[in-house]
């Protein structure tokens, strides 16, 4: 997961759009197509799945967009504090909506989701970025007023704004904010590897060949970041 300490991320909902809603697993197994792999991480992991709130034009009066029809939130009661995301992927292919997770456990709580939209070639398929999320918070911290928005396209896309760390360009949409995250990760492995070989290299025109490798990505990532 990629993170960032934020408190903007931890939303206060709206009370018209609570929805509260105990989601047996055994609907996701069915939805999901689960494998034992994946059955044994939710039996593992999780206590308790809630379909907390539906923000939808019927319930907090924006319309819906393509590929933005409504936002679920669903709250996980977790049995242990720092789950990979499979589990979360699982839930994101069972349901054909985007998902703002509230991951919960004793009492902290941290916001959790992938950016996710319709495949092109497919529109009943839906592709999923990598996880972002929020520092762990107190649960009873106090939450962000639900930003300003005039449709429920353009209230995910500032959702998903409060939870990836990176400084955003001008009229950069939230598509290309997200594949750039992904590029500046791919760069960082990078640089984490050509450290590695630095360090390990004892012929001295190899490490300034390595070297200059390195300044390379590092400039490379640098300008990504900006």
């Amino acid at each position: 997961m990629i993170g960032t300490s934020g408190h903007e991320a931890f939303i206060g909902w709206p009370e018209q759009a609570r929805f509260g809603r105990t989601l047996p697993k055994a609907k996701l197994y069915e939805h999901g197509h689960v494998n034992t792999r994946q059955k044994h991480l939710f039996v593992q992991q999780v206590e308790q799945i809630v379909w907390q709130y539906k923000l939808a034009p019927e319930t907090i009066n924006l319309p819906a967009r393509p590929g933005v029809p409504e936002i679920q939130i669903f709250a996980i009661h977790l049995k242990t504090r720092d789950p990979g995301f499979d589990v979360l992927r699982c839930i994101d292919q069972a349901v054909p909506f985007p998902i703002v997770f509230e991951l919960m456990h004793g009492s902290q709580i941290q916001v959790v989701a992938a950016y996710k939209r319709p495949n092109e070639a497919d529109a009943s398929r839906w592709v999923l970025s990598d996880y972002f999320s929020s520092g762990w918070l107190r649960a009873d911290a106090l939450r962000a007023t639900m930003p300003l928005a005039l449709h429920l396209a353009g209230l995910y896309d500032q959702l998903m704004r409060a939870l990836i760390s990176l400084p955003e360009r001008s009229n950069e949409s939230v598509e290309a904010l997200v594949e750039r995250f992904g590029q500046i990760q791919t760069l960082q492995r990078e640089v984490d590897k050509a450290t590695a070989r630095l360090e390990r290299e004892r012929q001295f025109n190899r490490k300034v060949e390595i070297n200059a490798q390195l300044r390379q990505l590092k400039n490379a990532h640098a300008a990504l970041s900006r």
